[in-house]
Parts: C-alpha cells; sequence; structure tokens
C-alpha cells in the first residue's frame, strides 16, 4: 500500500478531489476507524485520542502532517525554544506539500478545505510534540488570511496570497495594543490618507512571527472614535507588504515564558506609509471583517490546545508505565491513574466542542441559518474548553512524572509553559465568559 507521503501532490494539486482520489487509490474504506486502523497501522502512530466519527479529509491530514512532523523530533524542538531559533525546516516542509494554504482557495494554489481540517492540522502539529513553537509558526498564515479570502477583490486575492500559499511569504496579525488590550473597539494606531497612501502611526503588542514576516494583516483607525456612530465603525483592515527597512517602524522581541522559538513583538509605527489598494473591503468597516478570523483563530487555537493536552498525557502514559517504585510500575496505582483519566476524558469532551466549532463555522459560508452570533458562541466554548483541558492534562502530566517531570529533557515542562497560551490568548477566559453569559444566556452585556 503506498504511503501518502508517495501520494501528496503539490500545493495546484493537493485538495478535496485529491484527498478522496487519494482514499480510493487504498480502495474504498467502510468507517473512518477502518480508514484509521489501516493508515496507522502503517505508519507505526498509535492515536491516544478517540479519531473515530471524522471525516475522511481529517484523517489523511492527521496522517499526513504526522509523517512530516516526524522528522522534527523532541530534541529539535527542545533546542529551538531553548535557543529561542525560528523553525523554518518545519514551515519550509509544510509549504512544500501545500499546507500552509489549506484553508484557501484552489483557484490560488490553496487545497481549498475548511477550518475543520486546518484545525486538525494545528491539533496534529502540536500533538507531534511540536507544541506551540510548531504551531504559532504558521498560525495567523491559517486563521489571518481568512477575511483576506472572503472579503478582498479579486485582484487583491491573487497577489496578496498566493506567496503565501508557497511559502515565499509569511504574515503576522497586527490588531492588538498595549493601552486597549481586549478592548479591541477603542485602538487608537491611527491611518490617515494621504494621497495615493494611508500614514499609519500608533503602537501594536503581542505581534507573533513579526521579525520574519513580510506581510502583516493590520487593523487601524480611519476615522476617530468620537466621530462614528457605532463603536465597531471607524476601523478599517488592511493587508500590507511589512517592509521593515522602511522609516517609520521599529520592533522589540518580548521574551516570553513558552514558545520561545517563535518571536512576539511590540511594534512602532510613526508615519509608517502604506499603499491605499492595500484596505480590504470597506473603509470603516474592518472590525466586522477581523471576526471572519477571530472565530477561525478560536477554533485552530483549541485544535492546538487539544494537541498539547494529548502529547503530555501520552508522554506521562509511558512513563508510569516504565517507572517502578515500591516493586510495581507507578501507572499501577489508581493515584497516578484517576488523575490522568479525569484529564483524558476532559479533553475528550473539549474535542467534541472543537470540532463542533469548526464544522459550524464551515458550513456558515453556505448555510445562512448559521449566525455569526452561534459560530461565535460555538468557537468561543470551545477554546475555552480545550485551554482548561490542556492545562489540566500538563498540570497533571508534569506532577505524575515527579522530579522528572521537571526536566527539560522529558519534554512536558515545555508543554506546561506552552499550554498557558491558549487560556490567555487571542481571549482571556473571563472574557470568554462574559460573551457566554450575554450570547447564549441572554444576561446584560457586563463590558
Amino acid at each position: 500500500m503506498a504511503t501518502l507521503n508517495k501520494s501528496v501532490g503539490c500545493v495546484q494539486t493537493f485538495g478535496r478531489q485529491r484527498i478522496h482520489s487519494l482514499l480510493r487509490s487504498w480502495g474504498t474504506p467502510r468507517s473512518a476507524n477502518t480508514v484509521r486502523r489501516r493508515r496507522f497501522a502503517s505508519t507505526s502512530i498509535r492515536p491516544l485520542m478517540q479519531i473515530s466519527g471524522f471525516s475522511e479529509e481529517q484523517l489523511t491530514v492527521r496522517d499526513s502532517i504526522f509523517k512530516i512532523c516526524s522528522n522534527f523530533p523532541d530534541e529539535y524542538w527542545m533546542e529551538h525554544d531553548q535557543q529561542e531559533e525560528y523553525p523554518h525546516e518545519l514551515h519550509a516542509a509544510l509549504a512544500k506539500d501545500g499546507w500552509i494554504g489549506i484553508a484557501l482557495p484552489e483557484d490560488l494554489g490553496g487545497a481549498g478545505l475548511g477550518i475543520s481540517e486546518a484545525t486538525m492540522m494545528l491539533q496534529t502539529i502540536a500533538e507531534s510534540g511540536a507544541g506551540m513553537n510548531g504551531c504559532q509558526s504558521l498560525h495567523a498564515n491559517v486563521y489571518a488570511t481568512q477575511p483576506i479570502s472572503k472579503f478582498a477583490t479579486p485582484e487583491q486575492r491573487g497577489s496578496m496570497l498566493s506567496k503565501l500559499i508557497s511559502g515565499e511569504a509569511r504574515t503576522c496579525f497586527a490588531v492588538t495594543e498595549p493601552n486597549t488590550g481586549l478592548d479591541t473597539l477603542k485602538l487608537r494606531t491611527t491611518a490617515i490618507r494621504d494621497g495615493d497612501d494611508f500614514v499609519v502611526s500608533g503602537q501594536k503588542i503581542w505581534i507573533t512571527s513579526a521579525q520574519i514576516a513580510t506581510k502583516m494583516v493590520l487593523l487601524a483607525r480611519t476615522t476617530p472614535l468620537e466621530e462614528v456612530k457605532k463603536p465597531s465603525e471607524g476601523l478599517s483592515l488592511f493587508f500590507i507588504d511589512f517592509d521593515k527597512s522602511k522609516s517609520g517602524v521599529e520592533l522589540r522581541r518580548i521574551k516570553k515564558m513558552g514558545g520561545r522559538a517563535v518571536d512576539a513583538n511590540e511594534i512602532f509605527f510613526d508615519n509608517y506609509r502604506i499603499p491605499a489598494s492595500t484596505m480590504i473591503g470597506e473603509q470603516g468597516q474592518g472590525f466586522k471583517l477581523i471576526l471572519h478570523g477571530m472565530n477561525a483563530e478560536r477554533c485552530l487555537l483549541s485544535g492546538e490546545a487539544l494537541g498539547l493536552g494529548y502529547c503530555a498525557l501520552k508522554k506521562a502514559s509511558e512513563y508510569a508505565k516504565e517507572r517502578v517504585v515500591f516493586g510495581r510500575p507507578i501507572g499501577q496505582n489508581q493515584g497516578i491513574q484517576h488523575p490522568l483519566a479525569a484529564a483524558y476524558m476532559q479533553l475528550e469532551g473539549a474535542k467534541l466542542a472543537t470540532y463542533h466549532a469548526a464544522r459550524l463555522y464551515d458550513q456558515s459560508a453556505k448555510d445562512t441559518s448559521i449566525t455569526p452570533s452561534a459560530v461565535g458562541v460555538a468557537a468561543n466554548t470551545a477554546k475555552y474548553l480545550a485551554a482548561e483541558a490542556a492545562f489540566v492534562a500538563c498540570e497533571r502530566s508534569v506532577m505524575s512524572m515527579g522530579g522528572m517531570g521537571y526536566a527539560a529533557e522529558y519534554h512536558v515542562e515545555r508543554y506546561m509553559r506552552d499550554c498557558f497560551v491558549p487560556r490567555i490568548a487571542p481571549v482571556s477566559r473571563e472574557m470568554i465568559m462574559n460573551f457566554i453569559a450575554e450570547k447564549a444566556l441572554g444576561l446584560p452585556r457586563s463590558y
């Protein structure tokens, strides 16, 4: 049976039709479980999570990404995290087979798949042992391009997205500011029209991959807040060439707790000129457009959190079977078994919420009965549950391994540091609860 490595096509041919042809080349499976048994038997991968109920596309994505990630062992990620060295090799390997454009249109060279498959891709990267270092190296290229794909003109889409899909360019997502935080509608970075350009001034913070990005999705205020009728108006969306050699921009790298291989930055703009042609959609309506990408990001981050949790539990379970104390493996003791088993069940529950949210996101593009509010409730719920489940799984894995859980060479301490990212970003647990209270329960808005 041919392996998927030999079958995966180039950027232009890999898509839904290609995936189905791959599956047909193995013989038509009767169920997802049949696909799982054949596929994972052929790659010596024993999945920790239950993978029944997923589509053929999702399972094919999972298998393919695991094979790519098998070339990047735990030691690679430990070294890159400790040295704060960007994982260029993983990005190149994923771009080579077209995975950067997994959720972008086929006519641009993308795979034409959905956020459901992209979520599986990022979960698998995290679960391989790459953690947030692997995921964050391409995270923005997947979700931040969703508003561009949906709302840009045909001319903009072609010129802006093709090089991202091929891996020639990379993007970062510049929304958050130090003085407004989660209060996005109060953003202060301004873009003032000057002839054929806009002149940008202000500050952004926690901008991932800005040191290596050549593109930027930028949200800036084009109308002063006091002059708009609604707080959601007056913000405009741009997709710009991010030229760090031009005057008017300065980057400062932020030292951080986890995911150290991928840079996070403060960015200072001072009369930084960008072409007016880089504006996406209508002037002043950028906030509405950016929401399309934010819900996608919540789904992707949920998958990344799941991957961290499952990876940590697998490490802890393997250790517990091998570590012998008082004449028996510690995994035989219920004091070890029960915390890990409970963490596993929390991950499985969060998994269902995650892929429900991703499915709703994808279906909403064709089904107008699925409202943005419904997608938002599902995506935020998934992000909350997955982040909390990952934290429990990572913490219990460290504790069950004792001193070895604290040692870098066993890797779970890295997952423990990483798992704070989905708890904090892109929105806090408390703000998610505020949102759910209002949108799902009908309670008065508290923020």
